[in-house]
């Protein structure tokens, strides 16, 4: 029925047709401008490969030389075909998703990718398809949307190159022309590939690391030498539970507490306080304490939110004990809604609404909560007996990523230095190790490695013990600064100890093998 012009308020805005308006090209630009962090856009991808099934993945940095040249995150999941292909690779392009997937937008792949990349290529295969590909080059997509089928015989090559973690199935996704890579100095790559490698690992190891601690699913970081496909570093991803004290800062906690959420239903809140004044990474090394401090909220076991009080209250020192664990129920809902890079979620009233008539068990309130965790951080502000370790030179390179957690954890670390580094070198015969301060490396003669190896294969992080010890004994050195006639000698008799106990090894070895 044709409009007719009154007096009326019109509730329904009358129409008179439609007609189709498909976004213009530019629009992907706007997808560059997303404000998507390294380790997000990161994460990003790896949700696609959690959702996807996998139970490896892989994020490789290759080098051509001295240059960070491009990105791949690999994984074992279920692949996907052509058509699949397409869907992925057009924007908002998943349609449905499952109530327990990680994906949410259609937009993750595209977004986290060309917020970083010129470039995006997709190479996947399943068990029934064979490997296909597809490229956007965003030159070519602000003008008319165009995908690149990628060849053939290109995409059977690439996931050959990583039989290892792909197998029948999988996918490989690749960036080129990576901007933050191409801003990286002469001389300056090795520090700014390590950064970006500790910062990955922290937000993976964040955010995921429910799926983490599970025994079938694992993240690994490698850098790769593009040319000889020669592995330069190999890094574990390692769980960092924002939960995962030893013991809680006060006896009866966690305490789950449930607030009637209108247009949700009864929402569990696991409330929690830490330790004060604790060491480990999960408390002091994820951010600022003040900003860490308030609700971690998970989505199908998936990180969204790593603290904040969603408008409900300020961040103050005195609560940087509180953290409280939220699921989010399955289903959509008009209360809480992510962000696009899933680093945060938005809520109405009806959540804080929520949260003041909040009780557990016996009645307690959420605001009596707080005030245990506010009573737990002042009384041990009061103390002063406790012994306060010096702050030291993180360890890198050469140290398994278990070992160096825990040194993280039970050591607080100068972050704005140099890591230090291990590596087995060519030494003269009389000497078991050396150091370069200036570059802050320890240097172990080649020739003993493997005495401690107990006869498995050596790699970059092997002999944990040895170097652990010697972490231990040397980081002063290297802190330190400048050498003294003492600290010479102490490393002279550690040197002429440990050189007679690898002889040692050494000797016993070749009895036993006779």
């Amino acid at each position: 029925m044709a409009y007719e012009s009154g007096s009326e308020w019109q509730f329904d805005v009358p129409t008179s047709g439609s007609k189709r308006l498909p976004p213009a090209a530019r629009y992907v630009e706007s997808l560059t401008h997303q404000g998507y962090s390294f380790e997000a856009a990161i994460a990003d991808l790896v949700d696609n490969s959690i959702d996807a099934g996998a139970k490896n993945v892989v994020v490789s940095f290759l080098r051509d030389g001295g240059r960070l040249v491009s990105l791949l995150v690999i994984d074992d999941g279920q692949g996907m075909d052509d058509d699949a292909l397409d869907i992925a690779m057009t924007v908002g392009g998943q349609q449905k998703y499952t109530d327990s997937a990680l994906g949410h937008f259609g937009a993750g792949l595209k977004a986290a990718s060309l917020s970083h990349a010129s470039a995006l290529t997709v190479v996947s295969r399943t068990k029934r398809s064979p490997s296909a590909g597809r490229r956007w080059l965003t030159a070519h997509a602000h003008q008319d949307f165009t995908c690149d089928i990628v060849d053939s015989r290109y995409c059977q090559d690439l996931v050959d190159r990583y039989d290892g973690v792909i197998g029948w199935h999988g996918t490989i996704v690749r960036w080129d022309e990576v901007r933050a890579f191409e801003t990286v100095t002469t001389g300056q790559t090795d520090r700014f590939q390590n950064e970006m490698i500790e910062r990955l690992e922290t937000h993976l190891g964040l955010y995921l690391h429910r799926f983490l601690n599970r025994d079938d699913f694992h993240i690994d970081i490698v850098v790769e030498d593009v040319r000889t496909q020669e592995e330069l570093d190999h890094r574990g991803i390692e769980a960092i539970d924002p939960f995962g004290y030893r013991l809680p800062g006060r006896a009866g906690f966690p305490r789950t507490y449930t607030a009637p959420v209108e247009g949700v239903g009864p929402l569990k809140l696991t409330a929690h306080i830490w330790p004060p004044k604790s060491l480990l990474v999960a408390y002091r090394g994820i951010g600022p304490r003040a900003e860490r401090q308030g609700f971690y909220i998970y989505r199908n076991d998936r990180l969204v939110q790593a603290g904040g009080w969603n408008g409900t209250r300020s961040a103050e020192t005195h609560h940087n004990l509180a953290r409280i664990a939220i699921d989010l129920p399955s289903q959509p809902n008009r209360v809480f809604s992510l962000t696009v890079k899933k680093d945060g979620v938005n809520v109405t009233p009806a959540f804080a609404r929520g949260l003041e008539k909040a009780t557990d068990t016996n009645g307690g309130t959420f605001v009596q909560y707080l005030r245990e965790a506010e009573g737990t951080y002042r009384d041990a502000a009061r103390r002063s007996t406790e012994v306060q370790r010096k702050e030291v030179i993180p360890p890198g390179k050469g140290v398994d990523p278990k070992l160096k957690r825990t040194l993280r954890d039970e050591l607080p670390t100068l972050e704005s230095e140099d890591p230090i580094t291990f590596r087995w070198e060519a030494l003269p015969a009389g000497v078991f190790f050396d150091i370069d301060r200036e570059d802050h490396v320890v240097r172990l003669n080649k020739e003993f490695r493997q005495a401690f190896s107990a006869g498995r294969r050596t790699g970059s992080n092997d002999a944990p013990t040895l170097k652990a010890m010697l972490y231990l004994m040397l980081e002063k050195n290297f802190r330190m600064g400048r050498s003294s006639a003492q600290r010479d000698d102490e490393m002279a008799l550690w040197n002429s100890v440990l050189l007679t106990a690898a002889q040692c090894e050494i000797s016993r070895g070749e009895e036993d093998a006779r």
